[in-house]
């Protein structure tokens, strides 16, 4: 398949997982003064990242184009940290400077934190 269409259509598919997943947990937490949707979103996935790219360097079986599709193109569209800055600035705007610095470190934290849970995890599934 084209490499063009392949981050296409994962890019669809993580556009829209992303959409779902933010307004389920936005809602569910009934907040509107903390972006836990977008918080949710990310930490998911840093840790689909974290697993895939171990599975990539272990060559398990993925391919170019299933890395387009799943790195590029999925998990691309559904992680955009643009969104981080945003909702970041509006909360430093809106709430000032230890809501925003709370935000920045517990993305920063969990996000690095679940990319190397994503990995031991698929190397404790691959065993």
């Amino acid at each position: 398949m084209h490499p063009i269409v392949l981050v296409g259509v994962g890019g669809f598919i993580g556009a829209v997982l992303r959409y779902l997943m933010s307004g389920f947990v936005q809602n569910l937490t009934q907040s509107i003064s903390f972006p836990y949707g977008t918080f949710a979103v990310n930490i998911t996935g840093c840790f689909f990242m974290g697993a895939f790219s171990h599975l990539l360097e272990s060559q398990a079986g993925l391919t170019a184009e299933m890395r387009l599709f799943l790195m590029v193109g999925l998990l691309g569209s559904f992680t955009t940290y643009s969104t981080f800055g945003h909702e970041t600035l509006n909360l430093l705007q809106d709430h000032g400077v230890s809501l925003a610095l709370i935000n920045i470190g517990t993305h920063i934290m969990l996000g690095i934190s679940a990319v190397l849970l994503g990995r031991f995890s698929i190397v404790f599934i691959w065993r």
